[in-house]
């Protein structure tokens, strides 16, 4: 059973993850810095938070009532190993995302923010990539450190979110100053990092879901 501990560790690893590699988000977090503003990279950085809660509370609640099932959770398992070992392997080996075209604008005004916050939002909810990711990694991530009370599912989503969020608006800030950062050795060696990471929370999936499956 999964500690507090190592379940922050987890979410902070996942959280980071998601925050630096390449995707909807990310790209949407670039175009609002360079066209408007750093203010406007930030509105769409904490767009997950808004977004997320009924995803992970969805997907926390159908994997509980399945808890019983040792087949089912196995398989949901097996799928979330062969969901990381996808962004693991795409974040180790693709090409870092490049910034897109454009001049970095002023800071803006409420309504720049109000208007990078919806096209935000609109990129997560309908992206598949936190619904794959809840229904598959998430979620039983959460059942299994509940069973110890509720520290662990709350050390799990705070390191998740404070790593997503602050790798998102970390880039966003970035962003307006440091046009090449998205260039740098730096960030490939971050990206290689982390995609290893999720390699190796690929198989400790993997040999759960076969352990609930009762191959091990």
């Amino acid at each position: 059973m999964p500690s507090p501990s190592s379940l922050l560790f987890t979410g902070a690893v996942l959280g980071l993850t998601a925050g630096f590699s390449p995707g909807p988000l990310m790209a949407l977090v670039f175009s609002e810095t360079l066209a408007r503003g750093t203010r406007a990279g930030l509105f769409v950085a904490v767009a997950p938070v808004l977004t997320d809660a009924p995803i992970v509370a969805l997907a926390w609640l159908v994997l509980a009532r399945m808890e019983g099932s040792g087949g089912l959770l196995g398989a949901v398992a097996l799928a979330g190993a062969a969901y990381l070992a996808l962004l693991g392997w795409q974040t180790l080996t693709g090409r870092p995302a490049l910034e897109p075209d454009g001049a970095a604008g002023p800071n803006g005004a409420a309504g720049t923010g109000r208007s990078a916050l919806k096209k935000g939002v609109l990129t997560n909810v309908l992206s598949p990539h936190p619904y794959l990711f809840w229904a598959t990694v998430g979620a039983p991530v959460l059942v299994s450190g509940a069973r110890a009370g509720a520290a662990g599912p709350v050390a799990f989503l705070a390191g998740f979110y404070v790593c997503l969020l602050g790798a998102k608006v970390l880039l966003a800030l970035a962003t307006g100053r440091l046009r090449g950062l998205l260039r740098s050795t730096g960030y490939v060696l971050v990206l290689r990092a982390l995609g290893a990471a999720l390699l190796f929370f690929s198989a400790r999936f993997f040999l759960e879901g076969l352990r609930l499956l009762g191959l091990t």
